[in-house]
């Protein structure tokens, strides 16, 4: 970075919300593996603590050094599901509780990879951790997890559908903070630095790391100074600016790297929101022309919007991966909590958001009287999406014990507040107890 881009970089922290939003440490946990799930868990812990011992000194080093404020420092690890190897208990809980002390005595904010990959089937291991997460996430802190349900290639795996719409109803009773921990996907991805859904894939090294950027509140300001200019101007705008925020992940992750002794792995270019007024995805659609998020039009600027930030950022890393693009979670978004809470956007409108942007439906709150099978019904609907589109769809849903239509539930800090949605009081029940596989799309036989 020259210094002129160093300059503009200090005035979009100082000035527009401009953060690194995650150091993320990967690492493998497959040479963990032992007879029984004790000594698991005990070689769980011990390897992280090992590799991550540094991860929280370094990245504050880097804070100071450059000015650049590090968010969160994060760890994501191998499925755990994968660890049971010789085992017959699956205990999972103990690794959970595992990772839990070690993410707290090396001072990592999250850790992820309480997950299972189940788009083609579930081993007993695989439904045996599905089945803990309630405990494993009630008994921890900082842990995350995730549910792979259905993929491009594979198709769609019902009975782990129907299963997560039960496991999601109890992770939230009584602690419905505790349904932010979860993310349920489909055509998931391994090297994800964003939580609560990042986990380290078998495919990637024994240890690296990777960054995730965020500057909504600097697209935003872009966007303002250029308010009657064509959409070839505005996407220009946005791929300028994005790939100057890419280029400053490249830079604080590949020196974190270094001075970690690890490789480097992706820059995550996605736009990710925080409850903070001029930080918001929402407000850059409305500033694009849109009296309020929601209405006609805004599925056509979140998809310039998500296009034109990949566009500009993979000029900027030498290697881009992750989600990459813009998040709308709802309660992480002050622009979006708004337009929720004056009706102007529902369920069915941010489904269709959804086809176009990065992952799914985030963090939004539900009444806790919906029962599991309309949550299935919504894991069905966007797990439907991914598969047939070939793009990366989640769900996390929250439904909040005692709250309806109207209520707010308070999350605290980059979490925010939610109102509660409105949820279609349709009955999916039978469609989700048929169980077995819906098959993958035709376009899915390319070899």
């Amino acid at each position: 970075m020259d210094i002129q881009q160093m300059q503009e970089t200090i005035a979009m922290i100082r000035e527009e919300n401009l953060d690194i939003r995650t150091i993320t440490m990967g690492i493998s946990l497959l040479d963990c593996i032992r007879g029984t799930m004790t000594e698991t868990a005990d070689a769980v812990y011990a390897k992280i603590v090992a590799r991550a011992k540094n991860l929280v000194p370094v990245a504050e080093q880097i804070e100071t050094e450059f000015g650049i404020p590090i968010v969160n420092k994060r760890v994501a690890v191998t499925p755990v599901a994968l660890l049971a190897g010789g085992a017959t208990d699956f205990d999972f809980v103990q690794i959970a509780k595992a990772m839990d002390n070690a993410a707290r005595d090396t001072g990592i904010d999250l850790i992820g990879g309480y997950t299972a990959l189940v788009q083609s089937g579930m081993t007993a291991a695989d439904e045996a951790l599905m089945r803990s997460m309630p405990a494993a996430f009630a008994a921890t802190e900082r842990v995350c997890g995730s549910v792979n349900v259905g993929s491009t290639k594979s198709g769609m795996n019902m009975d782990a559908v129907q299963l997560m719409g039960e496991v999601v109803k109890e992770i939230a009773n009584p602690v419905p903070q505790n349904a932010m921990k979860l993310v349920v996907f489909c055509n998931a991805v391994e090297d994800n630095p964003f939580m609560a859904g990042a986990f380290w894939g078998v495919s990637e090294g024994d240890c690296a790391v990777s960054t995730g950027v965020s500057g909504p509140g600097v697209v935003q300001r872009a966007l303002a100074a250029i308010p009657d200019a064509p959409f070839g101007e505005v996407c220009e705008t946005i791929k300028k600016t994005a790939f100057k925020v890419s280029r400053m992940g490249q830079l604080i992750g590949k020196t974190a790297a270094e001075r970690l002794g690890v490789p480097f792995n992706i820059v995550d270019l996605s736009l990710a929101p925080t409850p903070a007024v001029g930080d918001s995805v929402a407000q850059i659609l409305e500033t694009m022309g849109l009296s309020h998020v929601g209405t006609y039009g805004t599925t056509a600027a979140l998809a310039l919007l998500n296009d034109a930030v990949k566009k500009g950022g993979i000029m900027a890393a030498e290697r881009v991966g992750g989600l990459s693009g813009a998040f709308i979670p709802v309660s992480e978004d002050a622009n979006m909590i708004d337009a929720v809470a004056k009706g102007h956007i529902g369920l069915e409108k941010l489904e269709a958001m959804t086809a176009v942007c990065s992952v799914g439906l985030d963090m939004v709150a539900i009444p806790g009287a919906t029962p599991a099978s309309t949550i299935s019904g919504m894991i069905a609907d966007e797990a439907a999406l991914g598969m047939i589109n070939n793009k990366t769809t989640a769900v996390r849903v929250i439904p909040v014990p005692g709250k309806d239509v109207g209520d707010f539930v308070e999350f605290g800090g980059l979490f925010g507040r939610a109102p509660i949605m409105k949820v279609n009081d349709g009955d999916a029940s039978q469609f989700i107890a048929r169980g077995g596989h819906i098959p993958a799309p035709i376009h899915s036989f390319k070899n």
